[in-house]
Protein backbone atom coordinates (compact mmCIF):
# COMPACT_ATOMS: atom_id res chain seq x y z
CA UNK A 1 0.00 0.00 0.00
CA UNK A 2 1.56 3.26 -1.07
CA UNK A 3 -0.81 5.69 0.58
CA UNK A 4 -1.10 4.11 4.01
CA UNK A 5 -3.83 5.70 6.09
CA UNK A 6 -1.92 7.04 9.04
CA UNK A 7 -4.97 8.31 10.88
CA UNK A 8 -8.53 7.12 10.94
CA UNK A 9 -9.91 10.62 10.85
CA UNK A 10 -7.00 12.58 9.43
CA UNK A 11 -7.35 14.96 12.36
CA UNK A 12 -4.47 17.28 13.11
CA UNK A 13 -5.79 18.20 16.55
CA UNK A 14 -3.87 17.40 19.70
CA UNK A 15 -4.20 13.77 20.83
CA UNK A 16 -6.00 14.57 24.07
CA UNK A 17 -8.16 17.43 22.79
CA UNK A 18 -11.82 16.79 23.78
CA UNK A 19 -13.06 17.81 20.32
CA UNK A 20 -10.62 15.66 18.34
CA UNK A 21 -11.87 12.63 16.41
CA UNK A 22 -10.61 9.16 17.39
CA UNK A 23 -7.33 8.33 15.68
CA UNK A 24 -4.50 5.84 15.92
CA UNK A 25 -1.34 6.34 13.88
CA UNK A 26 1.83 4.25 13.91
CA UNK A 27 5.27 4.89 12.41
CA UNK A 28 7.96 2.24 11.98
CA UNK A 29 11.30 4.05 11.91
CA UNK A 30 15.03 3.84 12.62
CA UNK A 31 15.99 0.26 11.73
CA UNK A 32 19.17 -0.72 13.58
CA UNK A 33 21.26 -3.89 13.27
CA UNK A 34 21.93 -5.57 16.61
CA UNK A 35 24.04 -8.63 17.42
CA UNK A 36 26.51 -10.54 15.26
CA UNK A 37 26.54 -13.58 13.02
CA UNK A 38 23.47 -15.81 13.05
CA UNK A 39 22.21 -13.97 16.15
CA UNK A 40 22.10 -10.62 14.34
CA UNK A 41 18.73 -8.98 13.77
CA UNK A 42 17.15 -5.62 12.96
CA UNK A 43 15.27 -3.63 15.58
CA UNK A 44 12.73 -0.92 14.77
CA UNK A 45 11.44 2.07 16.64
CA UNK A 46 7.62 1.90 16.77
CA UNK A 47 6.01 5.28 17.44
CA UNK A 48 2.31 5.32 18.30
CA UNK A 49 0.19 8.47 18.47
CA UNK A 50 -3.44 8.21 19.54
CA UNK A 51 -6.26 9.71 21.53
CA UNK A 52 -7.87 6.34 22.29
CA UNK A 53 -8.63 6.42 26.05
CA UNK A 54 -7.59 2.78 26.55
CA UNK A 55 -4.00 3.60 25.57
CA UNK A 56 -1.39 4.70 28.10
CA UNK A 57 -0.96 8.19 26.67
CA UNK A 58 -0.94 10.33 23.52
CA UNK A 59 2.44 8.99 22.39
CA UNK A 60 4.37 5.81 23.05
CA UNK A 61 7.72 4.65 21.65
CA UNK A 62 8.82 1.02 21.86
CA UNK A 63 11.48 -1.12 20.20
CA UNK A 64 10.38 -4.16 18.21
CA UNK A 65 12.06 -6.81 16.07
CA UNK A 66 10.70 -8.82 13.13
CA UNK A 67 9.59 -11.76 15.30
CA UNK A 68 7.37 -9.38 17.31
CA UNK A 69 5.51 -8.44 14.14
CA UNK A 70 5.13 -12.16 13.34
CA UNK A 71 3.72 -12.69 16.86
CA UNK A 72 1.10 -9.97 16.27
CA UNK A 73 0.09 -11.38 12.88
CA UNK A 74 -0.25 -14.92 14.27
CA UNK A 75 -2.31 -13.79 17.27
CA UNK A 76 -4.71 -11.84 15.09
CA UNK A 77 -5.09 -14.74 12.65
CA UNK A 78 -6.01 -17.09 15.50
CA UNK A 79 -8.55 -14.71 17.05
CA UNK A 80 -10.21 -12.95 14.11
CA UNK A 81 -11.57 -15.69 11.87
CA UNK A 82 -13.15 -14.32 8.72
CA UNK A 83 -11.12 -11.10 8.69
CA UNK A 84 -8.32 -10.76 6.15
CA UNK A 85 -5.29 -10.27 8.38
CA UNK A 86 -2.79 -7.95 6.65
CA UNK A 87 0.27 -9.80 5.33
CA UNK A 88 3.73 -9.46 6.75
CA UNK A 89 6.89 -9.29 4.58
CA UNK A 90 8.74 -12.58 4.33
CA UNK A 91 12.21 -13.15 5.76
CA UNK A 92 15.12 -12.99 3.33
CA UNK A 93 16.30 -16.49 2.49
CA UNK A 94 19.63 -15.15 1.20
CA UNK A 95 22.01 -14.29 4.02
CA UNK A 96 23.97 -11.65 2.10
CA UNK A 97 20.80 -9.62 1.42
CA UNK A 98 19.43 -9.69 4.98
CA UNK A 99 21.27 -6.58 6.08
CA UNK A 100 21.57 -4.66 2.83
CA UNK A 101 20.30 -1.08 3.09
CA UNK A 102 17.75 -1.65 0.34
CA UNK A 103 16.30 -4.82 1.91
CA UNK A 104 16.11 -3.19 5.34
CA UNK A 105 14.24 -0.19 3.91
CA UNK A 106 11.85 -2.41 1.93
CA UNK A 107 11.05 -4.40 5.05
CA UNK A 108 10.65 -1.27 7.18
CA UNK A 109 8.18 0.13 4.66
CA UNK A 110 6.26 -3.16 4.47
CA UNK A 111 6.09 -3.46 8.27
CA UNK A 112 4.84 0.13 8.46
CA UNK A 113 2.07 -0.73 6.00
CA UNK A 114 1.25 -3.93 7.93
CA UNK A 115 0.78 -2.20 11.29
CA UNK A 116 -1.15 0.75 9.88
CA UNK A 117 -3.54 -1.55 8.03
CA UNK A 118 -4.31 -3.13 11.39
CA UNK A 119 -4.55 0.25 13.13
CA UNK A 120 -7.02 1.53 10.52
CA UNK A 121 -9.23 -1.60 10.58
CA UNK A 122 -12.41 -0.97 12.60
CA UNK A 123 -12.20 -4.34 14.42
CA UNK A 124 -8.49 -5.15 14.49
CA UNK A 125 -7.66 -1.75 15.99
CA UNK A 126 -9.55 -2.82 19.13
CA UNK A 127 -7.37 -5.89 19.59
CA UNK A 128 -5.70 -6.33 22.97
CA UNK A 129 -2.75 -7.90 21.18
CA UNK A 130 -2.29 -4.73 19.10
CA UNK A 131 -2.33 -2.65 22.29
CA UNK A 132 0.27 -4.96 23.80
CA UNK A 133 2.43 -4.80 20.69
CA UNK A 134 2.31 -0.99 20.63
CA UNK A 135 2.83 -0.41 24.37
CA UNK A 136 4.55 -3.32 26.16
CA UNK A 137 8.23 -3.09 27.07
CA UNK A 138 10.78 -5.28 25.30
CA UNK A 139 11.04 -7.80 28.17
CA UNK A 140 7.27 -8.35 28.15
CA UNK A 141 7.23 -8.89 24.38
CA UNK A 142 10.08 -11.38 24.60
CA UNK A 143 8.26 -13.27 27.35
CA UNK A 144 5.06 -13.37 25.30
CA UNK A 145 6.89 -14.66 22.23
CA UNK A 146 8.52 -17.51 24.11
CA UNK A 147 5.56 -18.51 26.28
CA UNK A 148 3.06 -19.19 23.52
CA UNK A 149 1.61 -22.68 23.19
CA UNK A 150 0.91 -24.97 20.26
CA UNK A 151 2.45 -23.89 16.97
CA UNK A 152 4.63 -21.29 18.71
CA UNK A 153 6.45 -23.96 20.73
CA UNK A 154 7.40 -26.11 17.75
CA UNK A 155 10.88 -26.39 16.30
CA UNK A 156 11.76 -24.56 13.05
CA UNK A 157 11.69 -27.85 11.11
CA UNK A 158 8.20 -28.58 12.45
CA UNK A 159 7.05 -25.08 11.54
CA UNK A 160 8.37 -25.50 8.00
CA UNK A 161 6.39 -28.71 7.61
CA UNK A 162 3.28 -27.04 9.01
CA UNK A 163 3.75 -24.19 6.55
CA UNK A 164 4.00 -26.66 3.64
CA UNK A 165 0.92 -28.52 4.86
CA UNK A 166 -1.03 -25.26 5.14
CA UNK A 167 0.07 -24.19 1.66
CA UNK A 168 -1.11 -27.52 0.25
CA UNK A 169 -4.36 -27.30 2.21
CA UNK A 170 -5.04 -23.75 1.05
CA UNK A 171 -4.37 -24.67 -2.59
CA UNK A 172 -6.63 -27.70 -2.35
CA UNK A 173 -9.45 -25.68 -0.83
CA UNK A 174 -9.13 -22.78 -3.27
CA UNK A 175 -8.82 -25.03 -6.32
CA UNK A 176 -11.65 -27.26 -5.16
CA UNK A 177 -9.48 -30.39 -5.08
CA UNK A 178 -10.69 -31.43 -1.63
CA UNK A 179 -13.70 -33.69 -2.08
CA UNK A 180 -14.96 -34.09 1.53
CA UNK A 181 -17.86 -31.91 2.71
CA UNK A 182 -17.71 -28.68 0.70
CA UNK A 183 -19.82 -25.58 0.42
CA UNK A 184 -21.95 -25.47 -2.69
CA UNK A 185 -22.49 -21.75 -3.09
CA UNK A 186 -22.16 -20.16 -6.57
CA UNK A 187 -21.08 -16.78 -5.14
CA UNK A 188 -18.47 -18.46 -2.96
CA UNK A 189 -17.16 -20.46 -5.91
CA UNK A 190 -16.93 -17.25 -7.92
CA UNK A 191 -14.97 -15.63 -5.07
CA UNK A 192 -12.48 -18.52 -4.89
CA UNK A 193 -11.95 -18.40 -8.65
CA UNK A 194 -11.45 -14.62 -8.54
CA UNK A 195 -8.86 -14.89 -5.74
CA UNK A 196 -6.95 -17.65 -7.52
CA UNK A 197 -6.88 -15.69 -10.80
CA UNK A 198 -5.95 -12.45 -9.02
CA UNK A 199 -2.96 -14.10 -7.37
CA UNK A 200 -1.72 -15.38 -10.73
CA UNK A 201 -2.12 -12.01 -12.46
CA UNK A 202 -0.52 -10.06 -9.60
CA UNK A 203 2.41 -12.48 -9.41
CA UNK A 204 2.94 -12.18 -13.16
CA UNK A 205 2.83 -8.37 -13.00
CA UNK A 206 5.24 -8.36 -10.06
CA UNK A 207 7.64 -10.64 -11.94
CA UNK A 208 7.77 -8.26 -14.89
CA UNK A 209 8.05 -5.24 -12.59
CA UNK A 210 11.15 -6.89 -11.13
CA UNK A 211 12.53 -7.28 -14.64
CA UNK A 212 11.92 -3.58 -15.31
CA UNK A 213 13.85 -2.68 -12.17
CA UNK A 214 16.67 -4.98 -13.22
CA UNK A 215 16.72 -3.52 -16.76
CA UNK A 216 16.91 0.05 -15.43
CA UNK A 217 19.82 -0.89 -13.19
CA UNK A 218 21.68 -2.71 -15.94
CA UNK A 219 21.18 0.18 -18.36
CA UNK A 220 22.31 2.59 -15.67
CA UNK A 221 25.47 0.57 -15.08
CA UNK A 222 26.14 0.35 -18.82
CA UNK A 223 25.77 4.11 -19.20
CA UNK A 224 28.13 4.64 -16.27
CA UNK A 225 30.75 2.37 -17.84
CA UNK A 226 30.29 4.00 -21.23
CA UNK A 227 30.55 7.45 -19.66
CA UNK A 228 33.89 6.65 -18.07
CA UNK A 229 35.23 5.27 -21.36
CA UNK A 230 33.99 8.34 -23.31
CA UNK A 231 35.66 10.71 -20.83
CA UNK A 232 38.96 8.86 -21.15
CA UNK A 233 38.64 9.03 -24.90
CA UNK A 234 37.95 12.75 -24.66
CA UNK A 235 41.01 13.28 -22.49
CA UNK A 236 43.19 11.76 -25.18
CA UNK A 237 41.94 14.31 -27.72
CA UNK A 238 42.93 17.93 -27.39
CA UNK A 239 40.51 19.53 -29.81
CA UNK A 240 36.75 20.15 -30.03
CA UNK A 241 36.15 16.45 -30.58
CA UNK A 242 37.83 15.63 -27.28
CA UNK A 243 35.64 18.16 -25.50
CA UNK A 244 32.54 16.70 -27.13
CA UNK A 245 33.57 13.20 -26.01
CA UNK A 246 34.12 14.43 -22.46
CA UNK A 247 30.69 16.05 -22.37
CA UNK A 248 29.16 12.89 -23.81
CA UNK A 249 30.77 10.91 -20.99
CA UNK A 250 29.55 13.36 -18.35
CA UNK A 251 25.98 13.21 -19.71
CA UNK A 252 26.12 9.41 -19.74
CA UNK A 253 27.21 9.31 -16.10
CA UNK A 254 24.50 11.80 -15.12
CA UNK A 255 21.89 9.70 -16.90
CA UNK A 256 23.26 6.60 -15.19
CA UNK A 257 22.54 8.23 -11.83
CA UNK A 258 18.98 9.11 -12.94
CA UNK A 259 18.37 5.55 -14.09
CA UNK A 260 19.61 4.08 -10.81
CA UNK A 261 17.45 6.51 -8.87
CA UNK A 262 14.41 5.68 -11.00
CA UNK A 263 15.11 1.96 -10.57
CA UNK A 264 14.95 2.43 -6.79
CA UNK A 265 11.69 4.40 -7.06
CA UNK A 266 10.29 1.71 -9.34
CA UNK A 267 11.22 -0.94 -6.79
CA UNK A 268 9.70 0.84 -3.78
CA UNK A 269 6.61 2.38 -5.40
CA UNK A 270 5.69 -0.24 -7.99
CA UNK A 271 7.23 -3.68 -7.55
CA UNK A 272 6.90 -3.73 -3.75
CA UNK A 273 3.18 -2.76 -3.74
CA UNK A 274 2.52 -5.52 -6.28
CA UNK A 275 4.43 -8.00 -4.13
CA UNK A 276 2.51 -6.81 -1.08
CA UNK A 277 -0.79 -7.55 -2.81
CA UNK A 278 0.42 -11.03 -3.75
CA UNK A 279 0.95 -11.58 -0.02
CA UNK A 280 -2.46 -10.06 0.71
CA UNK A 281 -4.15 -12.54 -1.63
CA UNK A 282 -2.32 -15.40 0.10
CA UNK A 283 -3.73 -14.10 3.39
CA UNK A 284 -7.22 -14.20 1.86
CA UNK A 285 -6.61 -17.79 0.75
CA UNK A 286 -5.73 -18.69 4.34
CA UNK A 287 -9.08 -17.22 5.44
CA UNK A 288 -10.82 -19.23 2.72
CA UNK A 289 -9.21 -22.36 4.18
CA UNK A 290 -10.49 -21.38 7.64
CA UNK A 291 -13.99 -20.95 6.21
CA UNK A 292 -13.80 -24.40 4.63
CA UNK A 293 -12.73 -25.91 7.96
CA UNK A 294 -15.57 -24.15 9.79
CA UNK A 295 -18.11 -25.41 7.25
CA UNK A 296 -16.76 -28.95 7.52
CA UNK A 297 -16.93 -28.88 11.33
CA UNK A 298 -20.48 -27.57 11.19
CA UNK A 299 -21.57 -30.37 8.85
CA UNK A 300 -19.79 -33.08 10.81
CA UNK A 301 -21.34 -31.96 14.10
CA UNK A 302 -24.81 -31.74 12.51
CA UNK A 303 -24.44 -35.26 11.16
CA UNK A 304 -23.18 -36.60 14.49
CA UNK A 305 -26.08 -34.88 16.26
CA UNK A 306 -28.58 -36.67 14.00
CA UNK A 307 -27.02 -40.03 14.87
CA UNK A 308 -27.10 -39.16 18.57
CA UNK A 309 -30.76 -38.20 18.25
CA UNK A 310 -31.62 -41.53 16.60
CA UNK A 311 -29.71 -43.39 19.32
CA UNK A 312 -31.51 -41.38 22.03
CA UNK A 313 -34.91 -42.25 20.54
CA UNK A 314 -34.00 -45.94 20.56
CA UNK A 315 -32.90 -45.79 24.19
CA UNK A 316 -36.11 -44.03 25.19
CA UNK A 317 -38.23 -46.67 23.43
CA UNK A 318 -36.40 -49.46 25.23
CA UNK A 319 -36.54 -47.53 28.55
CA UNK A 320 -32.79 -47.98 28.89
CA UNK A 321 -31.02 -46.76 32.02
CA UNK A 322 -28.60 -44.93 29.71
CA UNK A 323 -31.22 -42.37 28.61
CA UNK A 324 -30.07 -39.67 31.06
CA UNK A 325 -26.46 -40.00 29.97
CA UNK A 326 -27.47 -39.97 26.28
CA UNK A 327 -29.66 -36.88 26.80
CA UNK A 328 -26.74 -35.08 28.43
CA UNK A 329 -24.43 -36.00 25.56
CA UNK A 330 -27.05 -34.91 23.03
CA UNK A 331 -27.50 -31.51 24.71
CA UNK A 332 -23.75 -30.92 24.78
CA UNK A 333 -23.43 -31.93 21.15
CA UNK A 334 -26.35 -29.70 20.17
CA UNK A 335 -24.69 -26.73 21.90
CA UNK A 336 -21.43 -27.47 20.09
CA UNK A 337 -23.28 -27.77 16.77
CA UNK A 338 -25.08 -24.45 17.28
CA UNK A 339 -21.79 -22.79 18.20
CA UNK A 340 -20.14 -24.23 15.07
CA UNK A 341 -23.00 -22.88 12.95
CA UNK A 342 -22.68 -19.43 14.53
CA UNK A 343 -18.91 -19.52 13.98
CA UNK A 344 -19.33 -20.42 10.32
CA UNK A 345 -22.02 -17.78 9.75
CA UNK A 346 -19.80 -15.15 11.39
CA UNK A 347 -16.90 -16.06 9.09
CA UNK A 348 -19.18 -15.81 6.05
CA UNK A 349 -20.54 -12.42 7.14
CA UNK A 350 -17.08 -11.03 7.87
CA UNK A 351 -15.63 -12.35 4.61
CA UNK A 352 -18.41 -10.68 2.64
CA UNK A 353 -17.58 -7.37 4.32
CA UNK A 354 -13.84 -7.89 3.96
CA UNK A 355 -13.85 -8.66 0.24
CA UNK A 356 -15.69 -5.38 -0.45
CA UNK A 357 -13.18 -3.46 1.67
CA UNK A 358 -10.27 -5.30 0.02
CA UNK A 359 -11.45 -4.50 -3.50
CA UNK A 360 -12.01 -0.84 -2.68
CA UNK A 361 -8.55 -0.50 -1.15
CA UNK A 362 -6.96 -2.46 -3.99
CA UNK A 363 -8.48 -0.09 -6.53
CA UNK A 364 -6.97 2.87 -4.70
CA UNK A 365 -3.55 1.32 -4.11
CA UNK A 366 -3.13 -0.12 -7.60
CA UNK A 367 -4.25 3.19 -9.08
CA UNK A 368 -1.57 5.00 -7.10
CA UNK A 369 1.10 2.40 -7.97
CA UNK A 370 0.44 2.47 -11.72
CA UNK A 371 0.18 6.27 -11.71
CA UNK A 372 3.57 6.50 -9.97
CA UNK A 373 4.98 4.03 -12.49
CA UNK A 374 3.75 6.00 -15.51
CA UNK A 375 4.84 9.31 -14.00
CA UNK A 376 8.32 7.96 -13.25
CA UNK A 377 8.75 6.51 -16.75
CA UNK A 378 7.63 9.79 -18.34
CA UNK A 379 10.01 11.75 -16.13
CA UNK A 380 12.89 9.44 -17.01
CA UNK A 381 12.13 9.51 -20.74
CA UNK A 382 12.06 13.33 -20.72
CA UNK A 383 15.36 13.49 -18.83
CA UNK A 384 17.03 11.14 -21.29
CA UNK A 385 15.65 12.99 -24.32
CA UNK A 386 16.69 16.39 -22.91
CA UNK A 387 20.19 15.16 -22.10
CA UNK A 388 20.88 13.74 -25.57
CA UNK A 389 19.20 16.68 -27.30
CA UNK A 390 21.47 19.15 -25.49
CA UNK A 391 24.52 17.35 -26.91
CA UNK A 392 23.42 17.36 -30.53
CA UNK A 393 24.70 20.89 -31.48
CA UNK A 394 28.18 20.15 -30.10
CA UNK A 395 28.39 16.75 -31.75
CA UNK A 396 27.11 18.19 -35.05
CA UNK A 397 29.82 20.86 -34.99
CA UNK A 398 32.41 18.09 -34.92
CA UNK A 399 30.85 16.27 -37.85
CA UNK A 400 31.76 17.02 -41.47
CA UNK A 401 29.24 19.21 -43.29
CA UNK A 402 26.45 17.15 -44.90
Amino acid sequence: MLATQRSISGSSQSPRSPSSQPFLSVSITDPVKLGNGVQAYISYRVITKTNFPEYQGPEKIVIRRYSDFVWLRDRLFEKYKGIFIPPIPEKSAVEKFRFSAEFIEMRRQALDVFVNRIASHHELQQSEDLKTFLQADEETMERLRFHETGIFKKKPSDLMQIFKDVQSKVSDVVLGKEKPVEESNPEYEKLKHYIFELENHLAEAQKHAYRLVKRHRELGQSLSDFGKAAKLLGASEGNALGKAFSELGAKSEALSFKLQKEAHQLLMNFEEPLKDYVRAVQSIKATIAERANAFRQQCELAETMKLKEINLDKLMLTRSDKVAEAEHEYKELKADSEEATRRFETIVRLMNEEIVRFQEQKTIDMGVAFHEFAKGQARLANSIADAWRSLLPKLESCSPAQ
